[in-house]
This record gives C-alpha cells, structure tokens and sequence, in this order.
C-alpha cells in the first residue's frame, strides 16, 4: 500500500493594511537619476543609464494637483537627485502653494545660487519648506565609501548654506551598519551639526531596507497574524502614495518596481489596502518606520 502523501503546508496570507487617507504624496521627479551611486539606494539610483525616468512637470503638477484635491498634508520630491530636475525650483513653488513640501537630496548640487533660489521659495511660499539632506556618518572616510569620495564635504556645506539663510535642514542618515546602531549616531550626527554652526540641529535616522542595492539582505514575510500586534496606522503605506514614472507606486521605498505599481489610473483609485507582499515591509513593521519627516 502507498504511503500517504505528505500535508501541503500552507502558506499564511499576505497581511493587507487598510488605506485611512492621503496625508503624504511622495514624487519621484527624477525617477533614479542621481549624480552619486551610494551603495545603500533603496532604487539603485546613479549617474548613467537610470533604469526609472525623470517624471516631465506636467506630469508633476498634474499629481500634486490631485492630491491637493484629495486633502494631502505633506509633499515629498526624491529621486534620484531631484536637483537634477530642470525645473526643480519652478515644481517646488508649485508644490508650496497647495501643501507644506520637503525636498530630499544628497546636498552636493546646493551652491550658492540654489541656496538662495530655495531661501526665497521659502520666504514667499504658503507653506513651510524642508530640505533633508543626506549624510551617513560623521566620519569622512566611512560616510565617503558609502556615498562617493567628497560627498561628505559637499554635504556639509550645503547644510552650512542653507543654515546661514534661515532653512533649517534635516541631516538624514541610513543606519548602515546595524551591529554599530548602538554607538551613538544619532547623537555623533547632531554633535556634528553643532559643531558646523547648525544652532538647532535636526537628524532623522532611517532602517536599511532590503531593496535596490541591498536587496536580498534581511527583510521577510509578513503575516496577518503580525499585524494584528501593530497599529497598522504606524505603517506609512497606510497614508501614503508615491508617484512616479509609470504610475502610482504603494510607498516610497517601492516606488518604481513593478510589484509595487497599482492598477489605477489616478491617486484617489489608489486609496486602497496595502498588501505588505515585500521583503521591505518587514523592515517597517519591525520598525514601526516612516519615511515622512516626523
């Protein structure tokens, strides 16, 4: 007599987070065109051949204008290098009329110039603009071998610039090197603040996500039965979209892969459950991270 067949193992389902409202519209104006290659980028983003277009300002304004519509709270531009973006300054202004509106950027094309065009968006606009600036540590050497030789000098002296004409920016760092993530960077990163002038220092610190260049390093499934000990309210893919080169994209740290591209034609079809389908979202429900500014 055969023997019995063994039990299928069943897989438990995708944990799917309810859509509450549109309060973050993430825009990835310069889809992965950088002028730096760090080895972290969640989108694998650099100088040649970028694999996701730059979004046109038509496309920009129509997205922002949609989510203005649909109550938005906050908007974000990235890449990329969304200075890269020949019409930056002309999207930002459009942004800052219909929401608060942050920028985030390797620092190293803020010159003198910039600065100045960013300061007077700023002091013209509705709503408060923020510059996040990254930066991943306070040591020249390790920051440089992650972002590229120089990028940690230009970096600062961007921060310095905008400092000195009232723009206070968020220094933004990737916590690289977790089994060092108890040596004190958030507090290496705002000494190194202080110690550039920056009297009312600012520092975001964000987990490495498992995607881009480090994809296949960490992250994990995640079940129902997970979310039910979290808040799915914590989850930013509960309140955020981002836009991009092909369409609307569940969150940021996604934006642009084809697993995370919704079948909808506008934002206010995207308002939907978030199934947490990526190695990524494990990291977020770990973490509890946003990608916002708070």
């Amino acid at each position: 007599m055969d023997a019995p067949a063994p039990a299928a193992t069943l897989t438990p389902p995708h944990a799917a987070v309810p859509f509450r409202h549109l309060t973050a519209l993430w825009v990835q104006v310069t889809g992965t065109w950088c002028n730096l290659q760090c080895v972290h980028c969640i989108n694998a983003s650099g100088p040649r051949d970028p694999w996701l277009a730059p979004l046109d300002a038509a496309s920009v304004r129509g997205w922002i204008t949609e989510a203005a519509a649909l109550g938005v709270k906050e908007i974000y531009f990235t890449g990329g290098e969304p200075f890269l973006h020949p019409e930056i300054l002309p999207l930002l202004g459009f942004a800052l009329a219909r929401a608060p509106t942050t920028v985030l950027t390797n620092g190293t094309l803020i010159d003198e110039p910039m600065a100045e065009g960013l300061a007077a968006l700023a002091a013209g606009a509705r709503y408060s603009l923020e510059i996040r600036v990254s930066l991943d540590d306070p040591d020249v050497a390790r920051n440089d071998a992650i972002r590229g030789r120089g990028a940690f000098a230009r970096a600062l002296v961007a921060i310095r610039r905008l400092h000195a004409r009232g723009l206070l920016p968020i220094l933004t760092a990737t916590d690289v090197e977790t089994a060092r993530s108890g040596d004190g960077l958030y507090d290496r990163l705002r000494r190194l603040l202080l110690d550039a002038g920056v009297s009312k220092p600012r520092v975001k610190i964000l987990p490495l996500f498992p995607v881009g260049r480090v994809a296949g390093h960490g992250g994990g499934r995640v079940t129902a039965a997970m979310l039910q000990s979290l808040d799915p309210g914590r989850l930013q893919c509960s309140e955020s979209r981002a836009v991009a080169a092909g369409g609307v994209y569940v969150c940021p740290i996604l934006s642009g892969l084809p697993q995370a591209r919704m079948p909808v034609a506008s934002l206010a079809e995207s308002l939907t459950p978030t199934p947490l389908s990526h190695p990524a979202c494990l990291v977020c429900w770990q973490t509890g991270a946003s990608c916002r500014n708070g």
